[in-house]
């Protein structure tokens, strides 16, 4: 349970005042220029000793990833993009951080890009946050005019600038080197690997691109010590994390609570508990809508971080908790994300390409009933045949729901198909 005094977003529900004005009196932009007067590799030293792990799904060392940036300049300018992109269906966090509390990334784009001897940053903002976009405008216009930004930003004698730059709403760009694509204005498509952007990113510079959140907590984690960081949550899963979650719960919320709580009381204290009591949850899915989901059998003693999750062959992603309680037509939600993943698929890789519209077809007739049970096994073949032979991960989330789908709830889908096949002869011998 997160004690009031630990909370890092402390506007996350837009009840204070999001100017800069208010974000100061909350504690924001407090020192900005002794954090930074301490230096590159204590920054990013600190920020390896507080265990932050990116927030944006794939949960990779946020300090570790500032060190890969190239120490000295080759005389390439070097830039931090942020990824605001957050269009993982189940996943709304970030918005209400720029929405409500915009000057928590702002000052944590400055300090980060400072860490990696970077002059220029751009957020990169998914195309539907119109709103979002205008409440962070407005934060960055008045950094800008109380000399937080640009020449010698905060009074740090570090000279920077923060652009926000407006998607055209594509889920592919929130991959990061689909959205470096996307940056520089050609069509949002991964790029592959190496070089990694650390090496050759945006415009062909070493680039680090990290979610909102990553970025919003930095400010706070260093005025307050890696060691406090640290100290929440289980070793190797530490902070805070903003958890979004929705479905069948009484209220659904979005949160700011500590890693490695259990999912009963992360439902039960800020929710208002499962739709109909616990005793009614059929399945829930834990990070985002490309993450296995759990069937309500494991949820009982679940923990919400990166290493519980995994070992239940799930993941936290980024946090975004669907909730389905007993009436869900849990074969038909799997099949609307198949239906969302072919949408969205670039079509760069024939895998994904063509593997997502197969699959998804096959999950139309397992929801009809109209399928073949060995339909069941060849569904799973192929799923394996995406998975991880992609440029990016997009042929992953397309394939995990629907093993999670046929490892966890087998038994309904062939119900469902013999419960058809018995009504297919019972109509053929009452003619």
């Amino acid at each position: 349970m997160l004690k009031d005094e630990d909370r890092i977003f402390t506007n996350l529900y837009g009840m204070h005042d999001r100017t800069l004005k208010g974000a100061r009196a909350r504690g924001h932009w407090d020192g900005t220029a002794a954090i930074i007067a301490k230096g590159r590799d204590w920054i990013v030293d600190e920020m390896k000793a507080s265990g932050l792990r990116g927030r944006g799904g794939a949960g990779f060392p946020t300090g570790l990833k500032w060190s890969f940036m190239p120490k000295e300049s080759d005389g390439r300018p070097a830039y931090l993009v942020v990824n605001a992109d957050e269009s993982e269906p189940g996943t709304c966090k970030d918005r209400e951080i720029m929405r409500h509390d915009p000057h928590t990334l702002i000052e944590g784009c400055l300090i980060a890009s400072f860490a990696m001897n970077s002059n220029t940053c751009y957020i990169y903002l998914r195309g539907e946050y119109i709103r979002e976009r205008e409440a962070l405008q407005a934060a960055i216009d008045e950094a800008y005019d109380a000399g937080l930004l640009g020449r010698n930003a905060a009074g740090s004698g570090w000279d920077f600038d923060l652009y926000l730059h407006h998607g055209a709403g594509a889920y592919i760009c929130g991959e990061e080197t689909a959205l470096l694509e996307s940056l520089e204005g050609k069509k949002g498509m991964p790029r592959m690997k190496p070089p990694f952007p650390a090496g050759a990113g945006l415009y062909g510079c070493p680039t680090t691109v990290n979610n909102v959140e990553s970025i919003a907590v930095v400010p706070t984690i260093l005025r307050r010590g890696a060691q406090w960081f640290a100290g929440m949550g289980r070793p190797n899963n530490s902070g805070t994390k903003v958890f979004a979650i929705s479905g069948h719960v009484n209220n659904p919320c979005v949160v700011e609570e500590e890693m490695s709580i259990t999912l009963r009381e992360l439902l039960d204290r800020h929710c208002g508990g499962v739709r109909g009591g616990w005793d009614n949850l059929k399945a829930v899915i834990p990070g985002g809508s490309s993450v296995p989901c759990l069937p309500g059998s494991l949820c009982d003693d679940a923990i919400m971080d990166f290493d519980w999750l995994r070992e239940q062959r799930s993941g936290l992603g980024t946090a975004a908790v669907i909730v389905m309680d007993q009436s869900t037509d849990v074969v038909k939600a799997i099949w609307r994300l198949s239906k969302f993943y072919k949408h969205e698929s670039c079509g760069q890789c024939t895998p994904c390409r063509e593997g997502t519209g197969w699959m998804m077809r096959v999950m139309d007739r397992l929801v009809t009933g109209d399928a073949e049970p060995e339909e069941i096994d060849m569904l799973l073949d192929v799923s394996k045949q995406v998975e991880g032979h992609t440029i990016c991960a997009l042929g992953d989330a397309a394939a995990w729901p629907i093993q999670g789908l046929i490892r966890h709830f087998r038994d309904e889908i062939e119900d469902r198909i013999k419960g058809k096949r018995m009504a297919r002869n019972s109509a053929v011998a009452a003619e």
